[in-house]
């Protein structure tokens, strides 16, 4: 018995010493790569609770709460530097703003970091293995699935989004030309991208949307919802207990399913043809109709791939759209001078039917837009995590010019929030909205309202094509545009960046 005893101890032992030892040795060999770089420690965020940062985390619901997350972002920033570091839940988390950081993670360095298991984790209930949860291999197969299919999306004479905008107009006068038109567009958008994802528009805008449309736009708000919550919780995710939330998961994915099921008739139906005479069907009106979701099922037959990647898609293009449609006619209506400018612009290229060329030449409308994007980017902030010890050239030291050593699984989160509005790259105005800047300002990685890199969105020539077509199309059918509201934007941060109180406001129109 004695002798079991000593031999259980000495396993007991052994074992602690093996693992102590493979501590020690990974800490010095971390110790000597970053010394031979050159590395020194980025600066650190006074903490009361240097291990789980409880105050950190309490510091970051109550200004959740009070829509104030993004300011917070911007003052520590203000206080500690363009990169800093956080420990929360036994995790060091990099905080930069720092355009020369953020290029060496999203582009020089894109092996080194990937999305990572906490973003899959609390992501993947609502969208599966798709192109914003997945790295490596799996991820490359699935952009090369959707790259070409938006390649083949270009719009040239507008023809759906003519309809689909002439629908939208309906709805605000039958609104007596008063409304939130933050709901509108979120309605709207999620009709046009159901068009051209699926073939069929859900039909919000109608005045009696269907049960089954009402019940899949709240499902997707909710589910978001859900989804952001269990990335604040982090290593704490297994406390998100919702059953709400899991229904409104299986009912958007119900949704994308029997679309998917036709997609794969679609597929059946014209295997026996070369893959270029796949010929997309046509709509009541003759057009030819574009379904994004046909164009995958021609590269692939998997059910599931094809399910995760439309709901990604539809998560992607409704909320940064509408996001950036939102925050534009918030804008507009608070600063008249502006409006008429963009109206002026717009008016002076305007043709009919509206083209692509006509939109490029709406000089004025697109400084606005780009303003816009600036102020209020769509992913106010993001993150990637180190998949490997790694070395970024910058963000090191108190100045944040040293060499930075990443180990792996520490996580790099980067605001364009903050970096938009640095006052060395945008002006002693950076916080204003002022469209003019935009005539002889250039950027590079100081401006990403679509990320960079790799990553880069795919659609965001699709998704800004939408909003000036539709920006374009309210200028001409409205002389003004006259805000009901006179409070400040608050946000509302889920995986996007919206607005808190909406867009109340009041369209005169154009009777001449």
């Amino acid at each position: 018995m004695a002798f079991s005893l000593i031999l259980v101890g000495a396993l007991a032992a052994a074992y602690c010493f093996y693992h102590v030892s493979c501590v020690l040795l990974l800490w010095r060999r971390r110790w000597q790569m970053a010394r031979h770089h050159g590395c020194k420690p980025p600066r650190k965020l006074p903490q009361i609770d240097p291990f789980l940062g409880t105050d950190v985390v309490l510091q970051n619901l109550g200004a959740a709460k009070k829509y104030g997350f993004l300011d917070l972002l911007k003052k520590r920033h203000e206080a500690n530097g363009l990169t800093f570091t956080t420990n929360t839940y036994l995790r060091t988390t990099i905080n930069t703003c720092d355009p020369d950081v953020i290029r060496s993670v999203l582009a020089l360095q894109f092996h080194d970091f990937g999305m990572g298991p906490l973003r899959r984790n609390s992501a993947s209930p609502l969208l599966g293995k798709g192109i914003f949860t997945t790295d490596g291999d799996i991820w490359a197969h699935q952009r090369g699935l959707i790259r070409p299919a938006f390649a083949k999306l270009q719009f040239n004479e507008f023809p759906l989004l003519a309809m689909h905008t002439d629908e939208f107009l309906g709805v605000i006068k039958r609104h007596n030309y008063e409304l939130d038109l933050q709901q509108l567009f979120f309605r709207s958008v999620l009709d046009s991208n159901t068009l051209y994802l699926f073939g069929e528009s859900i039909g919000l805008m109608h005045d009696n949307a269907t049960e089954s449309a009402t019940t899949l736009h709240h499902a997707l708000d909710y589910a978001q919802q859900g989804t952001i919550l269990r990335l604040r919780l982090g290593n704490l995710m297994f406390a998100h207990r919702d059953k709400k939330f899991s229904e409104s998961c299986k009912t958007v994915h119900a949704y994308a399913q029997k679309f998917v099921d036709q997609a794969l008739e679609f597929r059946r139906k014209n295997a026996h043809l070369p893959v270029e005479k796949w010929e997309h069907p046509r709509n009541p009106n003759g057009i030819q109709t574009y379904i994004f979701l046909q164009e995958l099922a021609k590269e692939t037959d998997d059910p599931i791939l094809l399910r995760d990647q439309v709901v990604n898609m539809i998560l992607a293009a409704r909320d940064t759209t509408a996001g950036l449609l939102s925050f534009t006619v918030f804008m507009l209506a608070r600063f008249p001078d502006v409006w008429a400018k963009t109206r002026a612009d717009v008016l002076e290229n305007y043709c009919e039917p509206l083209t692509y060329d006509a939109l490029n030449s709406m000089t004025y409308l697109r400084y606005v837009i780009q303003e816009i994007l600036r102020l209020f980017p769509p992913i106010a902030t993001n993150s990637r995590m180190a998949n490997k010890d790694t070395v970024i050239p910058v963000g090191g030291g108190p100045d944040g010019k040293s060499p930075l050593f990443v180990a792996k699984n520490h996580v790099v989160t980067y605001s364009t929030f903050v970096m938009h509005r640095r006052k060395e790259f945008f002006g002693e105005d950076a916080d204003e909205f002022r469209p003019e800047r935009w005539e002889t300002l250039r950027t590079s990685w100081e401006f990403l309202p679509f990320n960079g890199g790799p990553r880069i969105c795919p659609g965001q020539k699709f998704a800004l094509a939408e909003a000036t077509y539709t920006i374009a199309r309210m200028a001409k059918a409205f002389k003004e545009i006259v805000s009901l509201d006179d409070t400040d934007w608050r946000e509302q941060l889920t995986l996007s960046l919206t607005l808190n109180n909406g867009v109340h406001c009041r369209l005169v129109p154009d009777d001449s």
